[in-house]
């Protein structure tokens, strides 16, 4: 068969059991197998496909059929100009968390320490300790498979620095496995997180990639959504420095909620961001000098 036959073949496929972004996946996935890019597609499409490559793209096209995300299929997804390995373990990266980096990249200086809450494949804090300079970068999640992961990610994307000391610029990064703050110790000057945020009533009426296949325990926030955020702004005060920022990527209407919290537990000049759809997207706020430490009330 062809590289073009085998193509429109797989679009179609796709096409019939409801999949939006059809031809865009038909294609890619027929990259990720031959090793081509769009340009075989449009000069070289009556190229023969070796057989072996055929058999792969087939089985992946019915892969993709039966809801599996590409990103699942191929392992990796692009964010923040990064190419991070992803797996059934960890939350696919997604564009609108790039607004969460480039926010924290507005405050982050040479040096800082940092502490991502729920960190998955670690994008956000591996982003962040690559585009600074010898910053110290903690990531903390109760899944022991999605830290592993986001220690490979960490070791190749951060010049094999993951758990190191002294990094060639990027700093160094370590992975802890834990229920939120309970394996942190010292403080830091940001923290940040992307927490569970879907409301439990509301996961199943997600999309069949993300209800069936993206880690339940990555998207369930609790009855109202906002379970994580209740716990992290208690906490939170305990381990940034005076006048430390915290930063969340919340639901598009939970930012409000979001701020409140903070405000009541003592954090200032509060700000929301809008996402490239104009939706309420990131939260963050600066921690009294007055209240390090002292906000910490149970949740």
């Amino acid at each position: 068969m062809t590289y073009g036959e085998l193509f429109y073949q797989g679009k179609d496929i796709l096409s019939s059991v409801g999949i939006e972004e059809a031809k865009l996946d038909a294609r890619l996935l027929l990259e990720y197998v031959c090793g081509t890019d769009l340009g075989d597609l449009l000069v070289h499409g009556d190229r023969e496909v070796h057989p072996d490559q055929e058999s792969a793209y087939v089985a992946l096209i019915a892969r993709r059929a039966e809801r599996i995300p590409l990103q699942y299929l191929t392992g990796t997804q692009d964010f923040m100009g990064l190419t991070f390995a992803v797996s059934e373990s960890v939350l696919i990266p997604r564009q609108d968390t790039e607004i969460l980096v480039e926010e924290v990249l507005k405050y982050l200086h040479d040096g800082m320490k940092v502490l991502d809450m729920c960190t998955g494949s670690g994008c956000i804090l591996i982003s962040l300790l690559h585009y600074t300079n010898h910053c110290e970068g903690v990531g903390i999640d109760i899944s022991q498979s999605a830290l592993d992961l986001a220690k490979q990610n960490g070791e190749r994307l951060l010049d094999g620095k993951s758990d190191a000391g002294e990094g060639e610029g990027f700093g160094s990064i370590r992975f802890l496995q834990g229920d939120l703050f309970e394996p942190v110790e010292g403080k830091f000057d940001v923290i940040v997180s992307n927490p569970p945020y879907i409301r439990s009533g509301e996961t199943q009426a997600l999309m069949p990639e993300v209800r069936d296949h993206e880690p339940l325990q990555a998207l369930d926030g609790g009855a109202d959504g906002l379970l994580f955020y209740r716990r992290i702004v208690a906490e939170s005060g305990k381990y940034l420095y005076g006048g430390g920022m915290l930063f969340f990527e919340t639901g598009c209407d939970q930012a409000e909620a979001v701020g409140e919290l903070m405000r009541q537990a003592g954090f200032l000049d509060i700000r929301v961001v809008k996402d490239y759809g104009g939706l309420d997207r990131v939260v963050s706020g600066t921690l009294g000098f007055g209240e390090a430490g002292r906000n910490s009330k149970e949740w």
